[in-house]
C-alpha cells in the first residue's frame, strides 16, 4: 500500500496546493498526495493555478480545493510547507518542515522559484520513499 503524504500550511491555498499537484504528477506511483490547512480560502491562489497550468499542463481548479485538516484521511508523512507562524499539527509517522516562503502577492519569477523548489523536494521525497530511506 502506498504511503499517504499530506502537504500542510495554514490556508491551504498556495504552496500546499502546488505540492499536492506536483505530488500527484510525479509521485502517483509511489505515494498518495493530499493537502490541507487550519483555515480554508474560497479558492486556490489563482496565480499558482495559472503558473502550474503553464509549466505542467495541470489544472489545479479541476481536481483540488482548499481543505481543512480533518477533510483528509489519516496520513503517514506530514510535510509542513513553512509557516513563519504556528504550523498546523497533523499526526503522522514522519514529519518534515520544508520551510518555504509563501509567494502569494509576489511576481511570477518568485512564484516560479518557489514552484521549482517544491518540485525538487517532491522528487526527492519520492526517491526517499522508493529507497525506503523514510522509516514508516
Amino acid at each position: 500500500m502506498k504511503p499517504k503524504v499530506a502537504f500542510i500550511c495554514v490556508h491551504n491555498s498556495c504552496r500546499s496546493q502546488i505540492a499536492e499537484a506536483l505530488g500527484r504528477l510525479y509521485g502517483d506511483d509511489t505515494f498518495e498526495s493530499y493537502s490541507a490547512g487550519t483555515e480554508v480560502k474560497p479558492e486556490i491562489n489563482q496565480d499558482s493555478v495559472r503558473i502550474i497550468k503553464d509549466l505542467y499542463s495541470v489544472d489545479m481548479n479541476e481536481n483540488q480545493k482548499s481543505k481543512l485538516l480533518n477533510d483528509i484521511p489519516p496520513v503517514d508523512i506530514v510535510v509542513k510547507m513553512g509557516c513563519n507562524v504556528v504550523c498546523p499539527y497533523l499526526p503522522g509517522k514522519v514529519t518534515e518542515d520544508w520551510g518555504l516562503e509563501d509567494p502569494t502577492g509576489m511576481d511570477d519569477a518568485e512564484f516560479i522559484k518557489i514552484i521549482r523548489l517544491i518540485e525538487e523536494k517532491v522528487l526527492d521525497l519520492r526517491e526517499r520513499i522508493k529507497e525506503n530511506k523514510i522509516k514508516l
